[in-house]
């Protein structure tokens, strides 16, 4: 604290409470305010009989007295009690920081009141500023959103075409035309790079898969190339569709060779003479 002490500003608290009061403090700010004389005189001078008795003896408890009364007017003029010091924080040297930044407060609020002097010191106070609004008023302002709500910097669509207008693509790289009316999208809108869907069938057209490695031939203009898919040579060769499929498992089967299950199934069926089963020779 005592290093927040600030020197310059004791040298214009002196200067302001001499030249308010009319009297000197002497060499030393601490003792010469001591006694609570001037300080006193200075409430005094701010607001008249605010301190109603002084006491002007060298006892110190007639000096604390008088720095009591002082601060009890400094409450009653309207500083604030975080501005306010202590006795013993100027009596005993306790606190000088707190003791200066009172007198620098006390100084604000006097300049706040109206006060002239020649010495220009402390912040003014702000004054409250009260509106009494009509309830009409009250209720058109809740129609109206603020901007911690948020905002769109002014910005519209002044200019902006309808939906399915045409656009043209401008690109000053690809020689094309710079828009000429406001049918035209310039490429703050998007570009497709000049690509086109030249060459390229319509949906449901028949394909053809063209592989280098498989020996196929190339494809032409209504076919497609393995950008559109690939099944890499495979085909249904040897699939049929709709006949009966029959299921070979040893565990189920008769065992032997696969004849000689044959003959024995030819056997049992009935079948008519002449056609036989194929019979493997021993």
């Amino acid at each position: 604290l005592a290093q927040k002490y600030d020197p310059q500003k004791e040298a214009e608290l002196r200067t302001w409470i001499e030249s308010v009061t009319g009297q000197q403090i002497g060499p030393d700010f601490q003792k010469g305010l001591k006694d609570g004389v001037i300080l006193c005189e200075l409430m005094n001078k701010l607001q008249p009989n605010s301190v109603r008795k002084i006491n002007r003896s060298a006892q110190n408890w007639h000096q604390l007295e008088n720095l009591s009364n002082f601060i009890k007017a400094m409450a009653s003029y309207g500083m604030n009690p975080v501005d306010l010091f202590e006795a013993n924080d100027l009596f005993e040297s306790g606190n000088l920081t707190q003791v200066q930044v009172s007198l620098l407060a006390l100084a604000g609020m006097a300049k706040t009141k109206g006060l002239q002097s020649g010495v220009d010191i402390g912040v003014k106070y702000s004054e409250k500023q009260q509106r009494n609004f009509d309830e009409a008023k009250m209720k058109a302002g809740q129609c109206v959103i603020g901007l911690q709500m948020g905002t769109n910097k002014c910005a519209s669509q002044s200019g902006m075409t309808a939906y399915g207008t045409r656009r043209h693509l401008y690109d000053p790289k690809n020689q094309i035309l710079p828009p000429m009316d406001h049918s035209t999208i310039s490429l703050q809108m998007g570009t497709n790079k000049c690509a086109s869907q030249v060459g390229m069938t319509a949906p449901g057209t028949r394909r053809h898969i063209y592989d280098a490695k498989m020996g196929t031939e190339k494809c032409d203009n209504s076919s497609m190339s393995l950008q559109m898919g690939s099944n890499q040579g495979a085909n249904q060769s040897g699939q049929v569709f709709g006949l009966g499929r029959q299921i070979y498992d040893p565990k189920y089967c008769p065992q032997g060779s696969q004849g000689e299950v044959a003959n024995a199934a030819c056997d049992q069926s009935g079948d008519p003479p002449g056609y036989h089963y194929y019979c493997e020779e021993e």
